[in-house]
């Protein structure tokens, strides 16, 4: 799909939305289904439009026990908001696992409906992002200037 982003390969299964990638990214055995990732779409665009701050998907991802606790958080973290890796990690009591929450964000494999956006440094630096800095704080942007939309 084309987003203000620049376009974003979204992958479904049966079971619910599998990933979504910056850039045009499918694998050479993949194909165009529009129709199985409607719903995201749909909601995606809502987003980029500031028409909506929470995602309403069946999501199928799959990672170790600790990663899904990790993207559990992530959806946890309010639109327009962020916290750290540090935060992250205390809040799954494990205040010491701040560069595994890392690792886990960096294999998020839904981004902005996953938002790992929202996680930054405990400075509040901006720090790593799989789709670039530029698109951390893209999205950081859209969600802070469209908050004022909701208020």
């Amino acid at each position: 799909m084309d987003s203000p982003l620049g376009s974003l390969t979204l992958a479904s299964s049966a079971r619910g939305l599998v990933s979504v990638q910056f850039g045009l990214n499918m694998s050479p055995d993949g194909i165009i289904d529009d129709a199985a990732n409607l719903e995201a779409t749909e909601q995606l665009r809502e987003y980029f439009d500031g028409k909506r701050m929470q995602f309403d998907l069946l999501l199928d991802v799959s990672g170790t026990p600790f990663q899904q606790a990790v993207w559990s958080e992530l959806r946890k973290i309010p639109y327009g908001s962020t916290r750290s890796y540090i935060d992250i990690a205390r809040s799954l009591g494990k205040p010491g696992a701040a560069r595994a929450v890392g690792m886990a964000n960096h294999e998020n494999p839904i981004a902005i409906v996953i938002p790992c956006h929202r996680v930054v440094g405990s400075d509040g630096s901006l720090t790593g992002y799989a789709g670039g800095l530029h698109l951390k704080k893209q999205l950081l942007g859209i969600e802070t200037q469209n908050q004022l939309l909701f208020t």
